[in-house]
């Protein structure tokens, strides 16, 4: 059960001229689930993306970037159920044949089309089952099935994840929608996710790629369940500049902030909708570090409290056990690290003041607040101005039972 998120509704989920999406079963895990999305991107789309840094990135990820280096992208192909990943040469020539085969139905170049998957580790791509469902998936383009592909690119998400925002531009409505999915195997650069962004705006290339960047770090890049970098994350953000405004060209513009803000927002919430929809989350936790001397170390202090097992199935189990949050700090591993300086909060609770037991703290008032299913630990380093903030969830029972019966 997601944590505070609710599924998305189709009528709020706005079209994006210029882009059409269908979904198709092709049967790759489990006969009769959509399983196969394709989306078109019309003739002029800047596309950019970002993909994951495990070095053993899946096939797709490495035929994607091959191709958008190569052409304009007009497809994105997406298939939950295999991950094609640690699948060798064989996995990159099932890429391409996918490619191919959209190709052949769209009248396009095979390089004009952008491979994704999602799923099982080490099994053949079944390029025959897919292959079999792309002229229909083909002829069910449309501009209205946002939520279709939503829940066509899920794994073991328990909703779907989606949103649409517009945004003024100088007299003009510009509109962005996006959708992603991720549950588990979720780590920033990125995670096991897959998330999909478009707008109608008119946005020059090197503009559109530094604000998906800017996006990517102000979300996507700030999450964690468990602290594995999945072998194919990517996420595409297309503009079709069919809204009718002048041509952004520069991040810096009224227009081209105004659009920033817009995306952030929307990377954000879908980025949390992940940690909200982790796997057998029960809880959704911010952990803001502040007073550090870069954002970087405050980084370093925040993962070091959200990758801890321990910390988070006292969160889970609304333990006040917080002498695990404090164990995480101090082997964070910073420089120079004077803990008589630090204090320590959970949500409006003090547990530690300057380095030592807060003499207000009461085992109730600690109780109250971790039974919450959102919880915010805040750090006070004391050594800078500098802040940043990342987001996690708890560890249930059902973490464990979901990945040791991923396969079966």
């Amino acid at each position: 059960m997601a944590v505070n998120l609710s599924a998305p509704k189709a009528e709020d989920l706005l079209a994006i001229d210029g882009i059409r999406l269908a979904t198709a079963s092709a049967g790759i895990k489990k006969p009769g689930r959509q399983d196969v999305v394709l989306i078109e991107l019309a003739e002029g789309t800047q596309t950019a993306a970002v993909y994951t840094k495990n070095a053993f990135c899946a096939a797709p990820v490495i035929v994607a970037k091959q191709h958008q280096a190569a052409e304009a992208t007009r497809y994105l192909l997406i298939n939950s159920g295999n991950a094609n990943a640690g699948t060798g040469e064989a996995g990159l020539v099932a890429a391409k044949a996918c490619c191919q085969a959209v190709a052949e139905v769209a009248g396009v170049n095979e390089a004009n089309v952008l491979p994704f998957s999602t799923g099982v580790i080490g099994q053949p791509l079944p390029v025959d089952k897919i292959r079999a469902v792309l002229a229909d998936a083909y002829d069910g383009l449309s501009a209205d099935n946002w939520l279709a592909a939503a829940q066509g690119i899920m794994t073991t998400d328990t909703l779907a994840k989606a949103k649409s925002v517009q945004v003024e531009l100088a007299g003009k409505t510009v509109t962005i929608t996006g959708i992603s999915k991720g549950s588990g195997m979720i780590r920033p650069d990125m995670a096991t996710m897959l998330a999909y962004i478009a707008t109608d705006a008119n946005v020059d290339y090197a503009v559109l790629t530094t604000m998906l960047n800017n996006a990517m770090n102000h979300s996507f890049n700030r999450i964690t369940v468990d602290g594995d970098t999945s072998t194919n994350d990517a996420c595409v953000l297309m503009a079709t500049g069919q809204a009718g405004n002048a041509k952004i060209t520069q991040i810096t513009s009224e227009e081209g902030e105004a659009l920033q803000k817009a995306l952030n927002d929307i990377c954000c919430y879908l980025a949390q909708a992940i940690v909200r929809d982790g796997e057998g989350a029960t809880k959704f936790i911010s952990i803001n570090v502040e007073q550090g001397q870069s954002q970087e170390e405050c980084r370093q202090v925040a993962y070091t409290i959200a990758h801890s097992p321990l910390v988070k199935t006292a969160l889970f189990a609304s333990d006040p056990n917080w002498g695990r949050i404090l164990a995480a700090v101090g082997r964070s591993g910073l420089a120079d690290f004077d803990l008589s300086g630090v204090s320590i909060f959970i949500n409006d609770v003090c547990i530690v003041k300057s380095g030592q037991p807060d003499p207000d703290y009461t085992e109730e008032k600690g109780q109250a607040v971790m039974a919450e299913s959102e919880i915010t630990i805040t750090v006070k380093l004391n050594r800078g101005a500098a802040h940043d903030q990342v987001w996690t969830c708890d560890f249930s029972y059902d973490y464990v039972k979901i990945n040791a019966e991923y396969r079966t």
